[in-house]
């Protein structure tokens, strides 16, 4: 038995957790001086990512929710003044909901990515480039090979 690895797989796990509760957190606190849930953020975030539209269903599937869950936050989003997204039928299958990022929604979803990111240059900017390069890298390693050894289909 290997006691520095133990001793490591401890330590790091002890981090890791700090580290993600610490986030949570933060963010939580962050999204609500925005007027937004976590939830509500995510929907945004996904939005952003695929050009401000995305079927209602992908988003749900996406977020592990169910489309009726998925429904309710977005129109609690939609019924915001200004609205943050709409929904339209889809074009191509009538049956589908489309969500459509507003400028609004958008500016909102800028607004909060910007926060967070002058926090993290707040931080990272304490630290000599090379030290910033080095803690990327290795966050980098650690995650790919976490992600090869337990893929999330396997959990």
């Amino acid at each position: 038995m290997d006691k520095n690895l133990d001793r490591d797989v401890s330590e790091l796990w002890s981090t890791l957790f700090d580290i993600v509760s610490d986030g949570e957190k933060r963010l939580a606190s962050h999204f609500e001086a925005h007027q937004l849930t976590p939830p509500q953020f995510y929907v945004l975030k996904t939005l952003s990512e695929n050009a401000g539209e995305c079927r209602i269903g992908d988003i749900a599937r996406d977020h592990h929710l169910t489309s009726a869950t998925m429904t309710g936050l977005i129109k609690r989003l939609e019924a915001m003044d200004p609205p943050l997204v709409r929904r339209r039928r889809n074009q191509s299958d009538g049956r589908s909901v489309d969500v459509i990022l507003t400028a609004a929604g958008h500016d909102r979803f800028v607004s909060v990515q910007r926060g967070l990111m002058d926090q993290l240059r707040a931080v990272f900017g304490l630290l000599p480039d090379a030290e910033r390069r080095d803690i990327i890298a290795k966050v980098r390693q650690y995650f790919t090979v976490f992600s090869q050894q337990f893929p999330l289909d396997r959990l």
